[in-house]
């Protein structure tokens, strides 16, 4: 069909008020789209254009070459160009623009692309008198544009990669992005960019990019991609477009789309009809696989991205190449010539041998699975996937069994430098690929790897570890690797229970086998156990105890390990104490070593035991004070020659505190408790208070010990008389002063006996005197002040009789003193 075409004419040189006028319009084109189309052909002469050019001049001038898109859906393709002014003196230059109208849906003709009519012979320079051939009806055989183009790209060499990714950018018909300026001396070189692009990209793609190979300025521009020369550059960069500015010096850095990465390197290697075959291959539109495999298949070298690129495409597609093609790719990627690979693109290459194997010949694979145990083995990478054993069958196994054999045994039997778990996994597990005996390391191997293992878990953030999955294969592997670690695992579990629990959590190693491995056992039990018991230790020790399937007489180190997991960050409490010590003999807490957080239990859980009975009339916990006094007396008694120094002194005092209260301990009560408190420092305050409550309870009694008595209050120390005070001033001990003469009498002979006994107890003795007893004989009966009176006289003398009649008249006299001036005041 013939396609409608518009002629447009710049004004004369020197003509003011009107930038030109259409000259011929042909059928089906409306107003309204003539004056869309006018500003999209207007030209602008480049500055520094003479007044009159010559005609070599007027030749070299740009032609802009453009292909639009209009608001209905319409294409336009069109020429602007310079020419010269016939009329008036012939030395001025207007310009003359060509225009050929696409109705939508319609395609251009011969099914060619807008960029192919450049510098087509059809293309006119005036305004034609009769019908011309339609421009974009090509002659056959290579049009200006193509020609040359391999040329071309080799010499655009370092722009080739990120223009060709703004050029797909700017293809795309939902991106927003910023429009593609192009920066060129010659407008004819911004044709050859577009002329790669409409090879390089899709067909759709290419037919939506729009574009102006010359324009002044590029800030208005409808076009995706316009061509400014170097006068120009910096206003489109002051508009805001993608500015590749192709005639100044190589850009520095490099781009990231392997797609474009790869096109170009196809474009330097002057192989153009790649792009055709790489389309045929299955895949996205810029995905750089297909492109990445057909260029390797051809022999052309690429850089680490297209490898893996091309692997990963070919690993997730093996039937998409022929055995041909699957050969020549395998060849490129396992090349012993490259010096550049990646760990990603050892990952695709490693998921490419497991898609191939068995699906080609082991010769075919061979090179692969050699490059991947060549890196596992030299170049560290700790998740590479590895081939299955059976790849290293033939000959080219026994020839890479050789090569690494010697360096896997001398870096596996190294102890002195640091080796990471991922780096020995890898290393046992390509020993085993290759058949290389590594038995007489593995001990020494095993014994490093166990603890590595609980410090890099413990290092690693939460869920697995990344070594995790390769750990698992390895085990599941190798049985005398899996035994060996085991048993190391549970050997060094008592140490520290709590991190092979918490590792045992994140990684499920397989110990459900005939091994017996007690305290691997019990640190997988200890997370269901707590999640299910909740705060009942005592629950949790009974079963983790039982997970372990062995006696702690027969294994005292079960021991160990249970209250590791249960009482890690904690003391026991006395009463959980008291169920360890009973758990087991002596002996086996003796060789477990929890002896010690048994004594720990006893000095420090008294606290606990403390606000947790309640206090009683002494401001102490009498059941909790006797329950931790007896687990002191037992393990004093289990544990002589093991518990020493202020342990020991601690323990004693709580021993003697339950010799204050239930007992007749040895003489010298208050020495002792002094002596003790001293050898006990830093002694707990709770700890510190019992004892002294104690003694005070004691000598507040009425059956001790005079010499006791006369020790305490000659001993002058101030902590202990304040103890006494307080105690004395209890209720308990108010009311027993009350209700029981003979007591009452007790402690009048007591707080007046020692008057010149230091300083500090005679101000204590008389207080206690007026405070305490004064009000306890004043609610007294005449009959039990008699007794209390006969009894000071019984156990003293008649001179201490007369000091309490003394004392208690005072008393009396003090009272009707002051009833008499009450009536005075009131009468």
């Amino acid at each position: 069909m013939s396609l409608a075409q518009v002629h447009y004419t710049s004004a004369a040189p020197g003509v003011e008020g009107t930038a030109g006028r259409f000259t011929a319009v042909g059928p089906g084109v409306s107003g309204a789209l003539l004056a869309e189309i006018e500003p999209l052909v207007r030209y602008e002469l480049p500055g520094g254009v003479p007044e009159r050019p010559s005609d070599g001049e007027l030749r070299s001038l740009p032609q802009a070459f453009g292909y639009f898109a209009l608001s209905d859906g319409s294409r336009l393709v069109a020429r602007s160009a310079p020419v010269r002014d016939t009329g008036g003196t012939g030395a001025g230059v207007r310009f003359h623009a060509h225009a050929v109208h696409l109705p939508p849906g319609v395609p251009l003709p011969g099914d060619r692309l807008p960029v192919e009519a450049w510098r087509s012979p059809h293309w006119v320079a005036a305004t034609p008198g009769g019908a011309i051939p339609d421009p974009l009806t090509l002659p056959p055989g290579p049009t200006a544009v193509s020609e040359g183009l391999d040329d071309f790209a080799v010499s655009r060499g370092p722009w080739l990669a990120a223009v060709l990714t703004d050029l797909r950018r700017a293809s795309d018909a939902e991106a927003a992005g910023r429009p593609v300026a192009l920066v060129e001396r010659q407008c004819a070189d911004v044709a050859r960019w577009l002329g790669l692009a409409s090879v390089t990209l899709p067909r759709e793609s290419a037919e939506r990019l729009t574009f102006t190979t010359y324009t002044r300025r590029p800030g208005s521009s409808a076009s995706r991609v316009v061509g400014v020369g170097l006068e120009d550059a910096e206003a489109a960069r002051a508009a805001g477009l993608r500015v590749h500015e192709c005639a100044g010096p190589a850009p520095a850095g490099s781009t990231e789309d392997v797609w474009a990465t790869t096109a170009a390197r196809i474009w330097r290697s002057r192989s153009p009809e790649l792009f055709r075959e790489a389309r045929e291959l299955p895949g996205e539109p810029f995905a750089a696989g297909p492109l990445a495999v057909t260029a390797l298949c051809a022999g052309i070298a690429l850089g680490p991205d297209g490898r893996a690129a091309a692997a990963g495409w070919a690993a997730d597609r093996p039937y998409a190449l022929d055995a041909q093609r699957t050969g020549q790719l395998v060849e490129a990627i396992a090349s012993p010539g490259i010096d550049d690979r990646t760990a990603p693109e050892f990952d695709a290459a490693g998921r490419l041998f497991g898609a191939l194997e068995g699906r080609c010949p082991a010769s075919v694979t061979a090179p692969l699975a050699a490059m991947l145990v060549t890196e596992a083995v030299r170049g560290g990478n700790g998740s590479l996937e590895l081939p299955r054993r059976d790849a290293f069958a033939g000959p080219e196994g026994a020839e890479v069994a050789e090569r690494l054999g010697p360096e896997i045994l001398t870096e596996l039997a190294d102890t002195v430098g640091s080796r990471s778990v991922a780096r020995t996994v890898q290393l046992l597990r390509v020993a085993r690929l290759l058949g290389v005996d590594a038995a007489e390391s593995l001990a020494g191997v095993v014994d490093r790897l166990a603890p590595a293992l609980l410090a890099e878990a413990s290092a690693a953030h939460e869920g697995p570890p990344g070594f995790a999955p390769a750990l698992l294969e390895l085990l599941d592997e190798q049985f005398e690797v899996r035994t060996a670690l085991l048993g190391a695992l549970d050997r060094i579990a008592p140490e520290d229970p709590g991190a092979v629990a918490r590792f045992l959590e994140r990684v499920a190693l397989p110990f459900t086998g005939t091994q017996a491995l007690p305290h691997l056992r019990m640190c997988a039990e200890v997370p269901e156990a707590m999640a299910t018991l909740g705060g009942d230790r005592a629950a949790v020790w009974h079963r983790v105890l039982r997970a372990a399937g062995v006696s702690p007489f027969a294994e005292p180190l079960v021991l160990r390990t249970g209250v590791g997991l249960v009482w890690e960050d904690r003391a026991p409490t006395v009463e959980e104490a008291r169920l360890l010590l009973d758990a087991a003999t002596s002996d086996a807490h003796r060789v477990a070593g929890t002896w010690a957080r048994l004594v720990d239990a006893a000095l420090s859980t008294s606290d606990a035991a403390t606000s947790a009975a309640g206090m009683s009339a002494t401001g102490t916990s009498a059941a909790g004070t006797d329950e931790a006094a007896r687990l002191a007396h037992d393990l004093l008694r289990g544990f002589p020659e093991e518990i020493g120094g202020r342990e020991r002194a601690g323990l004693l005092l709580l021993d003697l505190v339950r010799e204050l209260r239930t007992g007749a301990p040895e003489p010298g009560w208050a020495e002792r408790v002094r002596t003790l408190c001293t050898q006990a420092e830093p002694v707990e305050p709770a700890l510190r208070e019992r004892a002294h409550a104690a003694l005070v309870e004691r000598l507040l009694a009425p059956d001790r010990p005079g010499a006791e008595l006369y020790d305490f209050v000659h001993g002058a120390d101030a902590e202990l008389i304040a103890a006494y005070d307080r105690t004395a001033r209890t209720e308990a001990v108010r009311t027993r002063l009350r209700t029981q003469p003979a007591y009452a009498a007790d402690c009048f002979t007591v707080w007046t006996a020692h008057p010149h006994a230091g300083r500090a107890w005679p101000p204590v003795a008389a207080a206690l005197l007026d405070d305490v007893l004064r009000p306890a004989v004043r609610g007294m009966s005449a009959e039990d002040v008699a007794e209390v009176e006969a009894t000071v006289g019984r156990t003293g003398s008649s001179g201490r009789a007369d000091a309490f009649r003394a004392w208690n008249r005072s008393s009396t006299l003090g009272r009707l003193g002051r009833r008499i001036a009450g009536r005075v005041r009131r009468g």
